[in-house]
């Protein structure tokens, strides 16, 4: 085949394979899978010289998953166009539920030389990592909280009461350290569901603590104190709503960044209600611009 001006090229991203397909510009002719590479850069970078070889311009496209935007950012780092996108918002034909490596590969090719499809948000390496950091801080909460409900279950179970005004308090703390149950088993069970509850204490209290040095010198540290002036609104909320958000000026319009919260729209009258997924389920904002990838 001649050089066409333009190729797309499809990636179906994983732990330890690529699946390559490409499609050229004249929309008549369909994609050409290539098979799978490995993930390394010697791979990487043996698919980009035999695809030049093909055509001078290279649009790279995969799906956001859970290798992240190494290869986005390895592939721009050598001057060469990539887009990340939605993968909930590649289109699919009704009644094809068929999917494997190289149709899904395909079928990126053929939707990115159609312009079908919708390019994620990827953020600069310091604000991944601050979110990183905040999402750490997330988990590290949803532990504890899971290792109190432990331990006050098997607490409830054997109607042991604290009488005390406040749980999880100084007071609180110094009764479960003279408690003790009747049989060794119990006991051991107390003791560890007890020394779970301090040691995720303590990773929380470091992790927020490292959150509030860390947020000092990143670039976006006036947006966060600018949203603490807001009445109710904490260090942790703000921090976690920015890390989650990322650079605010890539929307465009409120509607955008309402977009890309995701609400659901009550179409009765009855308002807007939660759609249950938080800022950290969905990394695919509708209301993206382009400009995010630049």
């Amino acid at each position: 085949m001649g050089n066409a001006s333009t190729l797309h090229v499809g990636l179906d991203v994983h732990k330890e394979s690529i699946a390559v397909a490409y499609a050229t510009e004249d929309g008549a002719t369909a994609p050409v899978p290539l098979g799978a590479i490995g993930t390394r850069q010697c791979d990487i970078d043996a698919l980009v010289r035999k695809l030049q070889s093909k055509s001078p311009r290279l649009v790279f496209v995969y799906e956001a998953g859970p290798c992240g935007y190494w290869l986005y950012r390895y592939l721009t780092r050598k001057g060469l166009t990539c887009f990340v996108v939605a993968p909930s918002l590649i289109p699919r034909k009704p009644g094809d539920r068929v999917k494997t490596d190289t149709r899904d590969a395909v079928t990126l090719a053929r939707l990115a030389r159609s312009g079908d499809l919708t390019p994620v948000y990827v953020p600069a390496v310091p604000d991944e990592a601050l979110r990183d950091l905040a999402r750490a801080r997330e988990d590290a909460l949803h532990d504890l909280n899971a290792a109190r409900f432990r331990l006050k279950a098997l607490l409830l179970r054997n109607d042991v009461r604290y009488v005390g005004r406040a749980n999880w308090g100084a007071e609180h703390r110094r009764w479960l350290a003279r408690f003790v149950f009747p049989t060794p088993a119990q006991q051991i069970v107390f003791q560890e569901y007890v020394r779970t509850v301090t040691e995720r204490t303590e990773l929380l209290q470091r992790l927020e603590a490292e959150l509030l040095e860390q947020a000092k010198t990143w670039r976006l540290s006036p947006v966060v104190e600018a949203l603490q002036a807001l009445r109710g609104v904490q260090f942790t909320v703000a921090i976690t709503t920015i890390a989650e958000l990322g650079d605010l000026t890539r929307f465009d319009t409120p509607r955008q960044l309402m977009s890309y919260l995701r609400p659901s729209v009550d179409r009765s009258g009855q308002g807007l209600s939660s759609s249950g997924q938080g800022l950290r389920a969905d990394p695919s904002p509708p209301g993206a611009s382009a400009r995010g990838h630049s």
